[in-house]
């Protein structure tokens, strides 16, 4: 055996897909050849829960008997924070806004990805977080889990408090 390749090496790529409920999905390298395989215990290990398909990804690849596999992350490129054009609520609010309004700590009270929505606590708060699909995609993220650690930056919009912003817990330090 090739001791460089078990040892790994790195390779940048996107998400193909992941499937939370199945716990693993499947890296494309820009540079082609096969698929990666992206196990859920990787990505936990990273400190999230779900990726979104075409999320920009760093990992270290290792040779397996079945093929490649993603050993670790190194990084996951969040996308630029453009709200999306689906979000009708979030037309009033400026970029400055949103990047002024604190990082906080919160835990995922639930999330349905079939709805494309759920709610979070901020730690200290009993007030309901919205957060939508469409805030988690802009962080590279598909789904979140109940229970689930989170920082965010919460807006007063319409009808509530909004999530603004979603970044996993553990790469919010590094914003703060």
């Amino acid at each position: 055996m090739n001791e460089e390749k078990n040892d790994g090496y790195p390779m940048v790529g996107q998400v193909k897909w992941f499937d939370p409920g199945k716990g693993f999905g499947f890296i494309v390298a820009d540079d082609g050849g096969a698929d990666i395989l992206l196990h859920a215990n990787v990505l936990r290990n990273f400190g999230q829960s779900s990726v979104a398909e075409g999320t920009r990804i760093e990992v270290t690849v290792v040779s397996t008997g079945r093929g490649l596999q993603a050993a670790d992350i190194i990084s996951i490129t969040q996308a630029d924070s453009v709200m999306p054009s689906g979000l009708a609520d979030f037309v009033e609010f400026d970029l400055e806004t949103i990047a002024a309004a604190p990082i906080e700590a919160a835990r995922v009270k639930w999330f349905d990805k079939a709805k494309g929505f759920g709610f979070a606590n901020v730690f200290g708060s009993s007030a309901d977080v919205f957060v939508h699909v469409e805030v988690l995609r802009m962080a590279g993220l598909a789904d979140l889990l109940p229970g689930e650690a989170i920082a965010l930056r919460a807006i007063e919009g319409k009808r509530g408090l909004m999530a603004a912003e979603v970044m996993p817990w553990e790469s919010a330090g590094s914003r703060l």
